[in-house]
């Protein structure tokens, strides 16, 4: 650290500004890819970002005002403007690198707030850069980042916290024109089933759902516009179509199989209901949950796939030996299907009953 410090201090006199910024900027973008966060932040990113302020600069996450005076006194076009969003997204990047290193279970709560300063701090710098079309590489950086940590956050129970920011970065890409394209469609995809994801974790499944459907109706009219504008479709297209779409229909299917079959409590419940045992010799689909499979999936992996992510409950543990049991006896019959269902496609009897 002495000696980058030394060096520093040596040439910044004798090179020109813009070049010393540049090298300074690279130099920490190598340190941070040798997992050298804390050098990279205090002699690369943080000495660049000092000659703007002297100050905390996490004391200016909260003022879009003071932020963009304090960082950009000469507007946008500055020249130096790039290298200021860079060295701001990569010193965010670097704290958060140094909190999973020394504490990844976020036991500390001061570690927690960070993180959350970090997230802030993100946010704000895409909020600012958003409008300019050239930093579009910001916005698609920015929500990697976002993505990165909140999932972190939501394996230790913090959803509910991380949803404003995982739906800041959905909305960024949307409102991004650049990133709008079917090359970001797969990352585009996986923020959205983040954001359902959380809405689950939350116990909000409705609104689990209804972002999956308003992602699928996004994906949809992306594939319009594709087939309007070119009358060709190569297979790598529609293997990412086909990829977003199953994202979404996995989180549909997650609140869905059970919803279709809950019924009022005032309802009758015949006492005869069809025996799983029953049923292991009729051909496949054989339940209703299998006749929904085969409805929205058509192959057996994402079938599997969209079982698992149906069974699973973050509000249990992982290693919990049993299912969940709830006070509805139609959702127990669900569970029971799924599990059913899953087995049945391990074995691969499912396809020979198809092809029979």
């Amino acid at each position: 650290a002495n000696t980058l410090f030394n060096i520093w201090i040596k040439y910044k006199p004798r090179l020109p500004g813009w070049y010393y910024n540049e090298k300074l900027l690279k130099v920490g973008d190598s340190l941070a890819q040798m997992k050298e966060y804390k050098l990279a932040l205090l002699q690369c990113y943080g000495r660049y970002l000092h000659q703007f302020v002297s100050v905390n600069l996490d004391d200016i996450i909260d003022d879009v005002h003071r932020f963009k005076s304090t960082f950009f006194p000469n507007g946008f076009r500055d020249k130096n403007a790039a290298l200021t969003f860079h060295a701001l997204q990569e010193r965010n990047g670097c704290i958060y690198q140094m909190i999973y290193s020394s504490d990844r279970n976020l036991q500390n709560q001061g570690s927690l707030q960070t993180c959350f300063n970090v997230l802030s701090s993100l946010r704000l710098a895409m909020q600012v850069a958003l409008p300019q079309e050239n930093f579009c590489w910001l916005i698609y950086n920015g929500t990697i980042h976002i993505y990165t940590i909140c999932r972190h956050l939501m394996m230790r129970g913090q959803s509910a916290k991380v949803l404003e920011y995982l739906l800041w970065a959905s909305i960024c890409m949307e409102s991004s024109i650049p990133l709008l394209s079917v090359h970001y469609l797969t990352w585009r995809a996986t923020l959205y089933t983040a954001v359902s994801q959380c809405y689950f974790d939350c116990q909000a499944g409705i609104h689990g759902e209804i972002f999956a459907r308003r992602g699928l109706i996004k994906i949809d009219e992306l594939k319009q516009l594709e087939n309007n504008c070119s009358s060709l479709e190569n297979s790598e297209t529609k293997n990412i179509f086909r990829e977003a779409t199953l994202k979404m229909s996995i989180m549909i299917f997650k609140r869905a199989v059970y919803e279709s079959r809950r019924k009022p409590k005032s309802y009758f419940r015949p006492k005869l209901r069809v025996s799983l045992k029953e049923a292991q010799k009729l051909p496949w689909p054989r339940t209703t949950t299998e006749r929904l499979l085969t409805e929205m999936f058509d192959s057996a992996p994402a079938q599997f796939l969209a079982i698992l992510e149906a069974l699973s409950d973050s509000s249990r543990h992982v290693l919990c030996p049993a299912p969940p049991v709830p006070d509805e006896i139609e959702i127990r019959d669900v569970i029971s299907e799924l599990f059913f269902a899953g087995l049945e496609i391990l074995s691969g009897n499912n396809i020979k009953k198809q092809k029979e």
